[in-house]
């Protein structure tokens, strides 16, 4: 979407009563809400559609990977929010935990970011961490696993 047009749709929300407003176009949605005064936008880009070809009419049928394949093992604990992963306090700084360090019930384990606000996320079970599922600084939705604890 048009850099102006987005802005132009910004000022229109803040300037009026309006207190929600999305739009799908075919490069994305863009969704715009007044929060408390505040405009806040998030913008969807469209997934990529593959071309799609004739498939052969003898074509062997795939095996989906069953559901308890695909799901980690362990305790995994979850994104209580809407927002920012980070593995450390600061850029520059050591991670709190790696995979095979051990944890307790209470320990940080990493940083939310939302609204401007640092949230620390403790685990909720002691034990070793044997996978890290978020990505440092990568948006994460609420419930999203982000470590598998043992």
């Amino acid at each position: 979407m048009d850099l102006r047009k987005l802005k132009t749709l910004i000022d229109l929300v803040s300037e009026s009563n309006v207190s929600e407003l999305e739009i799908t176009e075919a490069e994305g949605k863009v969704r715009i809400v007044k929060s408390g005064g505040a405009v806040v936008q998030q913008y969807v880009a469209a997934p990529m559609q593959a071309p799609v070809a004739a498939a052969p009419v003898a074509a062997p049928v795939a095996e989906l990977p069953s559901p308890a394949a695909a799901a980690p093992t362990g305790h995994v604990v979850k994104s209580p929010m809407v927002g920012t992963f980070y593995r450390s306090s600061s850029p520059g700084a050591k991670p709190f935990v790696e995979v095979g360090s051990q944890v307790k019930e209470g320990e940080t384990i990493c940083i939310i970011e939302a609204m401007k606000i640092l949230n620390e996320i403790e685990a909720d079970k002691s034990g070793t961490v044997t996978r890290i599922l978020g990505e440092n600084g990568q948006a994460v939705e609420y419930g999203q696993p982000l470590f598998v604890i043992e």
